[in-house]
């Protein structure tokens, strides 16, 4: 369906900074000191005060900051049936820092059971605190593709065959418990849901592309997989439902993990993925030149992530807005946006800057938005 920029609107990609007090009783809760109970009421707290701030900074689209999570992506593969939460025993290698160890594995066959699976609460509650307000609850999860990814990862690829025969059986499960999670927060009011997902990065970066584990991915046509469950996940939904989605090369405590241009993923994601919107890293050298918007297919949009959201020097607005008209050479400035790199926040550590920083980034954003599109 054509996606029009008021349905776009102003929204800021997903999380953002957790506050102190928030951090400390989440450190409380893990050292036994406080129970569940007593988290949540300071994380509804804190969300509260958040779509407060959101709506004030004119955002269209709020998002819950993603306070209730600790990474931007394993609580929500924790949440599924058949996902176990353990330690690897190392992190992920960024640029210049190694993550935290957590990952998920398989311990049975996936399911989503709306009744277990903690987001469709948490969408529920965001979702009251707009519903008599003008900003739209904005839900993000990451991408089927990335849950695949994180399944295959060294060994935890090993479990696989202990719950499923083939391949295809895996996919289907993926796909089939990804359709049910969006049809409920569908279904509890959600309207624009977006898949965030790094497992694109993969493909982009020559470093990683050259060592063995890389030219493995390279050969082994994982591309069409990672389409095939993205695409089989959102199909058959509902007509006013948007689906977007973000690809990032990594942001953790403001490193990257991936470099490199979206040329390589172009005609598979660009061309052939099933989305409304593309909200693309584009804040630095790392993500290469404008020309593969040109393979964005249809009628869909671009939002160009010009803006950092791993410092907070706030950029000059006469280069952004160059950037912007580059970008129109390749894809009309009907179909392009603007909007930050990537979350603030993508795991609970958060980036390297303030909370005041990240308002004036979102403030510049709004600002160039209307000098730009009107």
């Amino acid at each position: 369906m054509t996606i029009t920029k008021q349905k776009i609107g102003f929204q800021h990609v997903g999380s953002f900074l957790r506050p102190d007090v928030l951090k400390q009783a989440r450190k409380d809760f893990s050292d036994k000191k406080i129970d569940q109970t007593a988290l949540t009421t300071v994380e509804n707290e804190a969300i509260r005060d958040l779509v407060n701030k959101e709506i004030n900074a004119g955002l269209d689209y709020v998002t819950d900051g993603e306070f209730r999570r600790s990474y931007w992506h394993l609580d929500f593969f924790w949440g599924f049936e058949g996902i176990e939460h353990i330690h690897y025993g190392e992190g992920y290698e960024f640029a210049h820092e190694e993550t935290r160890d957590d990952t998920a594995i398989l311990s049975g066959k996936i399911k989503f059971d709306p009744e277990t699976h903690p987001f469709l609460q948490h969408f529920k509650f965001l979702k009251l605190l707009t519903d008599e307000t003008s900003a739209e609850a904005k839900q993000t999860i990451p991408a089927p593709a990335q849950l695949y990814i994180e399944l295959i990862r060294g060994t935890n690829a090993d479990k696989i065959k202990e719950f499923y025969d083939t391949d295809e059986e895996l996919f289907a499960d993926i796909e089939a418990a990804y359709h049910d999670a969006i049809l409920a927060f569908y279904n509890e009011g959600a309207r624009v849901i977006q898949l965030d997902d790094c497992s694109w990065g993969l493909f982009l970066d020559d470093k990683f592309l050259n060592t063995p584990d890389g030219k493995a991915y390279a050969e082994s046509g994982i591309q069409d997989i990672l389409l095939q469950l993205n695409n089989g996940a959102i199909k058959d939904l509902p007509d006013d439902l948007t689906i977007n989605t973000h690809v990032c090369r990594g942001n953790y405590h403001s490193d990257f993990a991936f470099a490199g241009g979206y040329g390589p993923v172009a005609d598979t994601l660009f061309a052939n993925e099933n989305v409304s919107t593309y909200f693309l890293e584009y804040d630095s050298s790392r993500a290469g030149n404008f020309e593969p918007l040109a393979k964005v297919s249809g009628d869909k949009n671009v939002v160009l992530g010009l803006i950092t959201s791993k410092d907070g020097k706030l950029e000059d607005r006469q280069v952004i807005i160059a950037r912007i008209k580059e970008a129109s050479q390749f894809l009309p400035l009907d179909r392009l946006w603007l909007s930050t790199q990537c979350g603030f926040a993508s795991t609970e550590e958060g980036n390297t800057l303030s909370e005041n920083q990240e308002w004036d980034k979102l403030k510049l954003v709004k600002s160039i938005i209307g000098e730009v599109w009107g």
